[in-house]
């Protein structure tokens, strides 16, 4: 599979909001996952490796909320053996608190699949 085949593919099930699907089809057991540095101020760790790490905080940041209004995924832009996205999403926390995110996400991808990923917002 092509970088553009599995970044299509990305795309397609996100916008379908299958998310766990990506994980367990395109993402490498020793993914390592980027945060920028101000993500600490909101308990999120700036470097996580592996599946499991990243499954276990994705459940925790999905625990925390109430309601999604509406999200977006921009359609891949691929250079070699990169893809990246624009995506986020209007939601309403269990605190009550509605928040609007919008974010770019950069993928490595090796023997199809996804080895890194760093988010910038």
């Amino acid at each position: 599979m092509t970088t553009q085949e599995l970044a299509n593919r990305y795309y397609d099930l996100f916008q379908q909001r299958h998310v766990i699907q990506i994980y367990e089809q395109f993402y490498s057991t020793d993914i390592v996952c980027t945060e920028p540095e101000h993500a600490l101020a909101m308990g999120v760790p700036t470097i996580t490796k592996g599946i499991e790490a990243v499954l276990a905080k994705s459940k925790a940041r999905q625990e925390l909320i109430e309601e999604v209004h509406s999200f977006f995924c921009s359609e891949p832009v691929v250079g070699g053996n990169y893809f990246s996205v624009a995506m986020g999403r209007d939601m309403t926390l269990k605190n009550g608190q509605r928040l609007q995110l919008s974010e770019i996400a950069v993928f490595g991808v090796k023997d199809d699949k996804i080895i890194t990923e760093t988010f910038f917002y």
